[in-house]
């Protein structure tokens, strides 16, 4: 009789097994940091035609698991195509970043495509997920993710990234049906791209909210969680057992009992919380996913060791899955994740 392999490692923190050393990956891990993501980056010749070419999405996401040998792998795609589907140009500006047309009022939400209309534009990022589901080592967990309805609505709004999404906060106050009608479309279109991701290949999921942290007080609750709760409830009630990784960023006290309250299997910590604090007061109804500060990858030295094992000692006591708080940024050393993977397995 053949021995059944061992769970992945990813997938058993999700569980909630505590493990002796904890698996790893980082938020971009496929990015500009990279030499070999920069010539395939020139070579699709813009980044929303590396996205949508299912060979080149696939390749620069399996280049670090080809480098360091992390233990997830993460779809390349990103969180704008989602509005792009539903109707809304989408183009990004060389050193600035995303630009969107801009949603003020019902109108414009009325004039967004049925959610259903999205697999059309969003197939090719499925055939990626397809591709790497083939192709990843057999160790490695393959993670699809979206963005959560109020980060991806602060963009549509804005037309672009805000220091405080004042734009949104300002529709949600003067527009609040129109505003809710667009978090309506952005919910259901996440659900059905998650949906699809999952049919593809993808074994476990995140919710990027990366603006989480601008909401305070019940809307913090009505915006950020609920629609979390949401999308977790669907996505299992379709696929029992699959799991959901939240990422509220920024959330700092809202961080206590989110994952118990929207349902998902780990709650993912940004670097402005202090991993000690989290350990008490997160990680106690499960997986946590984090939180080391991406200025480590920069600087290196004796503090980015220091740290890492710092973070691995603060949750040795449950499970977890370590990580950065935000993105590796393209001024990282490749080097220092190498340091850094040492740290964590010794």
């Amino acid at each position: 009789m053949t021995q059944a392999a061992p769970r992945k490692t990813i997938l058993r923190a999700l569980a909630g097994e505590t493990l002796p050393v904890p698996p790893v990956w980082m938020m971009r891990q496929a990015g500009r940091y990279l030499p070999e993501y920069r010539a395939t980056r020139a070579q699709a010749g813009d980044f929303l035609t590396l996205c949508y070419t299912p060979e080149l999405a696939a390749e620069v996401t399996l280049q670090p698991i080809r480098r360091y040998r992390f233990d997830a792998s993460i779809l390349f795609a990103d969180i704008l195509l989602v509005p792009q589907a539903l109707g809304a140009d989408l183009w990004f500006v060389t050193g600035e970043g995303p630009r969107l047309s801009t949603i003020t009022d019902g109108a414009g939400v009325a004039a967004l495509k049925p959610v259903e209309a999205i697999h059309e534009t969003l197939s090719p990022v499925y055939e990626t997920v397809r591709i790497l589901a083939r192709e990843l080592p057999g160790e490695v967990t393959l993670i699809g993710f979206a963005g959560a309805p109020w980060t991806v609505a602060t963009y549509m709004i804005a037309g672009r990234g805000t220091p405080d999404q004042g734009p949104a906060h300002a529709m949600k106050a003067a527009e609040p049906a129109a505003f809710d009608a667009l978090m309506e479309r952005i919910t259901e279109a996440t659900i059905e791209y998650l949906m699809a991701q999952v049919a593809a290949g993808a074994e476990v999921v995140k919710i990027f909210d990366s603006w989480a942290g601008s909401l305070q007080g019940d809307d913090f609750t009505r915006y950020a969680l609920e629609p979390a709760r949401r999308i977790v409830g669907a996505l299992k009630a379709r696929h029992p057992g699959l799991p959901v990784i939240v990422f509220p960023r920024q959330a700092g006290d809202h961080y206590v009992g989110f994952a118990r309250a929207t349902g998902a299997d780990c709650v993912a910590l940004d670097n402005s919380v202090d991993a000690d604090w989290a350990a008490r007061h997160v990680q106690v109804d499960g997986c946590v996913q984090g939180n080391l500060a991406p200025h480590h990858l920069v600087e290196g030295g004796p503090a980015l060791v220091s740290e890492t094992k710092r973070i691995v000692r603060a949750f040795s006591g449950g499970p977890h899955i370590f990580n950065l708080g935000h993105g590796i940024t393209p001024e990282a050393d490749p080097e220092n994740v190498h340091r850094m993977l040492e740290a964590i397995r010794g």
